[in-house]
């Protein structure tokens, strides 16, 4: 589901996705509501009460906020911290990891009330939102940085936070790579060898440590940084996998929940968790890719594409068949040009400038799309771990098919209607099919908390690619009556809130600092299309620093 800019890198530019282990079914044990077997689940969860206790014992927080390190390149009013959590919870008092927290505390400009801490999850699963207190700077946020710590963290695998590693990152930085449109067996098998190779170099590098990657251990880890933090009541954002991350913790931790916002939503039905989620997307990102190019074909005057959705495409196919004959800049092939427009799929700010390069490829000059497209080896570290969490955490959730020849099936078929992404994203997913860890968690049965939640809002864009709407509204079921359902009609951004839809931001502003909401469900008109012209508009983009990057 992700490549491209990483969580800093993405947040720093809006401010300025097996040991030759046979494939096997995964076995998941019989399942309690919350995971895993029963006994495994009541033990799990007494070690997150001792780990939350204990933080909490600690005082003060228990978390010693102070100048952060270079190496997280955050400016001076931001102060970052450690958090010791098990590696296990089964182990309470076995290996510990530390995850890296960053804070800026609330400025109480205006006479404003403190209400505590606002924990942020940018998604992933791998991304990193140590830089969410940067956006106490953005337009927008004044009120809610003034009532709230801002509080942003690297969760378990991501960053220094016990990074996972599944291969040298120097591996995936180098261009350019060839994809076809239609793979041959050949390149499926040469596919299916390479994500054997993914998941034996996970196991290699990880060891051990390989299976507690997990979206319940990240509910429990989640847990106990609220207590660190000082905090009776969790208030969180999550966008994406994070909304999926915070109705885990809503099920498991219902009576701590406070305020919870959920952006993009992940549709939390273990049935769909996580293969048929993936599935999903394809369609999706198809609708997505055809806005882009309805876009770019009322703009024809500009780019000169084509005047019609086919004929962008075909402008596309143009592009694409010359780099598969001679890569851009020597460095972009087609996989690299997917790469790049599948951001446009997944965010309209970026439209004006992949339309520009297009139009500046067929002219002759390629060098707009090399800039656009390129690897960057500055960033391959990076890239490389948020793919290997993201790869541990899917895979270890759920099982997957262990057989190619139902992805192949799967796949083949939905290619017909939605060609545009379906054989990447099965590609991208395929180590979970051979995955080295043989017990699997069991999907959490979102919804099966026993007591009501509080309000809840989800926010979700009619038209995303990435998390198809059809996941906000089962998300808005499960999370019951005290749920309510903002949505941005006609538009497809992945990611809503702190964009352009002011409309939006006062239902989420309000929430936050009244605990009030709109209602069961809501809509907003959606933003602005993005001019036809490549504008440094930090208006459209900053909202991005809230999201995970594209893989």
């Amino acid at each position: 589901m992700r490549t491209g800019l990483t969580g800093r890198a993405a947040a720093l530019a809006a401010l300025s996705l097996l040991l030759c282990v046979p494939a096997h079914a995964a076995r998941p044990a019989s399942p309690g509501p919350l995971g895993g077997t029963a006994a495994e689940a009541a033990g799990a969860a007494l070690a997150a009460r001792r780990a939350a206790a204990r933080a909490t014992a600690d005082g003060s927080g228990g978390l010693d906020f102070r100048p952060c390190p270079d190496a997280e390149e955050l400016p001076g009013p931001v102060r970052c911290a450690t958090l010791r959590v098990p590696l296990d919870y089964a182990r309470p008092d076995g290996p510990q990891i530390s995850l890296t927290v960053s804070r800026a505390a609330a400025t109480g400009a205006g006479g404003a009330v403190r209400q505590g801490a606002l924990v942020h999850n940018p998604g992933g699963p791998g991304a990193s939102g140590m830089y969410f207190p940067l956006v106490a700077d953005l337009p927008g946020w004044e009120r809610i940085a003034a009532a709230y710590d801002l509080v942003g963290y690297a969760p378990r695998g991501v960053g220094r936070s016990a990074p996972l590693s599944c291969r040298d990152p120097a591996t995936g930085a180098k261009g350019p790579t060839q994809v076809p449109a239609d793979p041959s067996p050949a390149y499926k098998s040469q596919r299916l060898a390479d994500a054997r190779a993914y998941a034996s170099g996970c196991a290699r590098r990880a060891g051990a440590a390989l299976p507690h990657y997990t979206t319940l251990n990240n509910a429990r880890d989640l847990d106990v940084l609220r207590a660190a933090l000082g905090e009776r009541k969790l208030s969180f954002m999550g966008a994406s996998y994070g909304t999926y991350l915070g109705a885990v913790y809503a099920t498991l931790y219902p009576g701590r929940v406070r305020r919870m916002v959920l952006d993009s939503a992940v549709d939390p039905d273990p049935r769909r968790v996580w293969y048929r989620n993936q599935l999903d997307q394809s369609p999706g990102f198809e609708r997505r890719w055809y806005d882009f190019r309805a876009w770019a074909a009322r703009h024809h005057d500009a780019y000169g594409l084509g005047a019609t959705p086919a004929a962008v495409q075909a402008s596309y196919a143009r592009v694409r068949d010359a780099v598969a004959r001679t890569p851009a800049g020597g460095v972009v092939g087609t996989g690299e040009l997917r790469a790049a427009y599948l951001q446009a799929a997944y965010y309209d700010d970026v439209w004006p400038d992949r339309a520009a390069a297009l139009a500046a490829f067929l002219r002759g000059d390629p060098a707009r799309l090399t800039a656009q497209a390129a690897p960057d080896p500055g960033a391959a570290a990076e890239a490389e771990n948020a793919t290997a969490v993201y790869t541990a955490v899917l895979c270890n959730d759920a099982s997957w098919p262990a057989d190619w020849k139902t992805w192949d099936r799967d796949t083949t078929e939905l290619a017909r209607r939605a060609p545009f992404e379906a054989w990447a994203n099965a590609f991208m997913n395929l180590p979970c099919a051979s995955w080295p860890v043989r017990e699997r968690q069991r999907p959490v049965a979102v919804g099966s908390q026993p007591v009501r939640l509080p309000g809840t809002l989800v926010v979700a864009a009619e038209r995303d690619g990435a998390t198809p709407y059809a996941g906000a509204l089962e998300l808005q079921r499960r999370l019951g009556a005290g749920a309510s359902l903002v949505t941005e009609k006609g538009a497809g951004s992945h990611g809503v809130v702190g964009g352009r839809n002011g409309c939006v931001d006062r239902h989420v502003e309000r929430y936050l600092l009244t605990g009030a909401t709109p209602g069961w469900r809501v809509t907003c008109a959606p933003h602005p299309e993005p001019a036809p012209v490549s504008l440094d508009d930090r208006a459209a983009s900053a909202h991005r620093a809230l999201l995970p990057p594209v893989v």
